[in-house]
């Protein structure tokens, strides 16, 4: 009986002391110049409030392992440049967190150099825009308050900009109309990337078409644009696309209000730091509805799908090439109804269908040139199609026969 009290025991101990440990993960990237893509070894990164840290290697790699999952900002500083410090990023036990932390020169003169970390917010990441511009990331869109991990929803949260309803992604920035913003990919400007784009109003929709699981920090603007975004007459959302894990391949689903998601990353051959990313997003509300007795006899039902990819190859002599695409299948019905006793409005008489189809595929590169500089190309093509048909049941007598009255297709 002594035997079997001190073997439970033990066997306590053992369950309590697993359950003590918490999951761990890594933390890994690089460190460059912002403007020569040149990489900076030396850079110290550390995360604020804990003992973990490290120091980037010739080629700018760092790597911290054995992290305790949860939220952390993260401060990397390098002497001549500037200090960052990257703000809320989660680190969950099941995906690694990979950053391309990119740092700007700082020329100071003066007898002793005090390197202090600050956020700032309202930097952007382009450097040839000081105002009226500020960065954001994938954490911002997906936790500011009514975003929904969208980016279009949670720029309604900033200064000068607000949006037009709760069940559309279309703002307004300073005053200007919602048609006005550019969305600029990768570099090229593309067609607006929101599911239904232009069913109520021009310039929006109900969501954007790339999963926010996809971003890298980007930039948004509100007016005193670059002259590279010269055709904006309302604001700006610069978007640009992280890269895969390129040391091992993750798996990742889920399910919210937005959509059914599933993603795959991973190298595309072992030790040759090339990379790819897939995302592809389906409609939760079509899966679902015709499921709920309530609104199974709905008018209208909604139907998105999505598919974002993107392949980064980096080369040592011919420069980094990317390939990468976004595209969307939006379409919303409205059946009507034939018994004539339902034509409460007039809608209830009618069918509906309108899509909204885009899609922009692009082939991107840089090439280092000194150690100062370096060119950027980008090749893209891109296309964007709004389909609209409506008809009626004009007779009590005949309401089964349906008449139509326009159809638009741009």
């Amino acid at each position: 009986m002594k035997r079997i009290g001190a073997i439970t025991f033990l066997l306590l101990m053992s369950i309590n002391y697993v359950y003590a440990q918490k999951p761990t993960q890594k933390i890994r990237g690089n460190v460059y110049d912002a403007e020569t893509m040149e990489k900076l070894p030396g850079a110290n990164i550390i995360l604020q409030g804990s003992d973990y840290g490290a120091i980037s290697e010739m080629d700018g790699y760092f790597q911290i392992d054995m992290v305790e999952v949860g939220r952390y900002n993260l401060q990397v500083s390098f002497i001549g440049y500037e200090p960052l410090v990257i703000p809320e990023l989660l680190l969950g036990s099941g995906k690694e967190l990979v950053l391309n932390v990119a740092l700007k020169r700082s020329i100071l003169v003066h007898k002793d150099i005090i390197v202090k970390a600050d956020i700032h917010k309202d930097r952007p990441v382009n450097s040839m825009s000081s105002v009226s511009a500020r960065t954001f990331s994938v954490e911002e869109a997906r936790r500011y308050a009514g975003a929904l991990d969208d980016p279009g929803r949670m720029a309604g949260n900033f200064a000068g900009v607000s949006p037009v309803a709760a069940h559309q992604n279309a703002i307004v920035v300073r005053g200007n109309a919602p048609k006005g913003l550019l969305w600029i990919l990768e570099g090229v400007d593309i067609p607006a990337p929101s599911h239904f784009s232009g069913s109520n109003i021009t310039g929006g929709g109900g969501l954007t078409i790339f999963s926010s699981q996809l971003l890298a920090n980007s930039d948004f603007y509100t007016g005193a644009f670059p002259t590279e975004f010269s055709n904006a007459s309302a604001g700006v959302f610069d978007i640009k696309l992280r890269n895969g894990n390129n040391e091992r391949y993750e798996y990742a689903f889920q399910v919210g209000v937005q959509g059914i998601e599933m993603a795959a990353e991973g190298p595309i051959k072992d030790g040759s730091g090339s990379s790819f990313l897939l995302n592809y997003r389906y409609s939760t509300m079509a899966l679902i509805f015709p499921l709920l007795p309530e609104v199974k006899d709905a008018n209208e039902l909604p139907v998105y799908q999505d598919l974002s990819f993107k392949i980064h190859i980096p080369t040592r002599k011919a420069g980094h090439f990317s390939i990468w695409g976004v595209g969307g299948l939006s379409e919303s019905s409205m059946k009507g109804y034939d018994a004539v006793e339902r034509w409460i409005y007039p809608e209830n008489r009618k069918n509906m269908q309108f899509s909204y189809d885009m899609g922009v595929m692009g082939i991107g590169h840089i090439l280092p040139l000194a150690a100062k500089s370096h060119i950027r190309t980008n090749i893209a093509i891109s296309a964007g199609i709004h389909q609209y048909r409506e008809d009626a049941r004009l007779s009590e007598t005949t309401p089964s026969e349906l008449h139509p009255l326009f159809s638009i297709e741009s």
